[in-house]
């Protein structure tokens, strides 16, 4: 296909753009999408980033957001403690300056997540639970123990008696998988 703009060099890039219904497709060389300045992704970069897609979806959100204020109303700019990144600065690089910004913009971030994750917004781990029961209660007993190691430094026995409970419990389990597996 050839670009639609210049006619002479190959159409690499092709949008599709819907508005109010109406589908307009547009083919265009990577030359003349630069000039045209169709592409938000070619700030002076070559090439297309999974930051550009990120700083583009919290643009998108941050517009629904300036709807709702009314104009006597200043925003106040969130602000990471450690590093000092604001918001604004986030959305423009698409990268965080610590990991301490995760906990500063949660907020912010979740509508984000829940849109790109299909309404969710936590991670649950890679394993698949029917594939790897054994490793789910490995893990789970092991957050116990630690648990009942915490309990019993901060002297709360009646806690840590319900942990060793629920330890014993989990490993019974887990030699019953181990027996039924061989």
């Amino acid at each position: 296909m050839i670009c639609q703009e210049c006619n002479q060099r190959p159409a690499t890039l092709h949008f599709t753009k819907i508005i109010n219904g109406e589908k307009t497709e547009v083919h265009l060389c990577e030359k003349c999408a630069q000039e045209k300045g169709e592409m938000f992704m070619f700030s002076g970069e070559s090439g297309f980033t999974f930051n550009n897609l990120l700083a583009g979806l919290l643009n998108i959100d941050s517009s629904f957001k300036q709807q709702n204020k009314s104009a006597f109303q200043q925003e106040e700019i969130l602000q990471c403690e450690r590093c000092g990144m604001t918001f604004p600065q986030f959305v423009k690089t698409g990268r965080f300056g610590c990991s301490h910004c995760y906990d500063t913009f949660k907020d912010q971030l979740k509508p984000v997540l829940k849109r790109l994750h299909s309404g969710n917004w936590t991670h649950n781990g890679k394993i698949p639970k029917r594939s790897g029961g054994g490793i789910h209660l490995r893990k789970r007993l092991e957050d116990l123990k630690n648990e009942l190691r915490a309990s019993i430094i901060q002297e709360e026995f009646e806690k840590a008696a319900i942990i060793r409970d629920e330890i014993r419990s989990l490993e019974k389990e887990l030699t019953e998988n181990q027996e039924g597996g061989k």
